[in-house]
């Protein structure tokens, strides 16, 4: 696993005949210790979530219920991943602008933190973030 691009990460998935299981920890799945856990859900159709990236911060998204993609842009090249099974999710290093977007009815997308919430780390000017990569 990659600490510098962005990577889905299959995590176990314990099947049942009384419902599935999936997990992850770290260091077993996810590259980062987890500081801050939170969801987003009640998408209204065409709405996009997040346009910005973050210095520091290191993010895990996982699609909990419904589907919805994740665009990510490095400064220079766009990748798109979707997101729709709660066995996979996305690994999102610092320095990269995301996108959530296409969520379904009642999607429910959960995001792991390295870090606890701060302002600062937040870059919300795209030409910014793309000065910022190429310096």
């Amino acid at each position: 696993m990659s600490h510098f691009k962005p990577e889905l990460i299959y995590l176990p998935k314990i099947l049942d005949k009384r419902g599935n299981l999936s997990f992850y920890e770290y260091p077993g799945q996810i590259p980062f210790e987890i500081a801050r856990t939170y969801w987003i859900y009640d998408v209204p159709g065409g709405e996009v979530r997040g346009s910005h990236a973050f210095k520091k911060q290191q993010e895990f998204i996982v699609a909990l219920s419904g589907s919805f993609d994740i665009v990510l842009h490095n400064g220079k090249d766009e990748e798109r991943f979707s997101l729709n099974r709660s066995y996979y999710g996305l690994y999102i290093p610092k320095m990269y602008w995301r996108r959530l977007e296409n969520f379904s009815t009642n999607s429910l997308a959960l995001i792991v933190s390295d870090r606890l919430y701060s302002e600062a780390d937040y870059i919300r000017d795209f030409e910014e973030f793309k000065n910022l990569k190429n310096e």
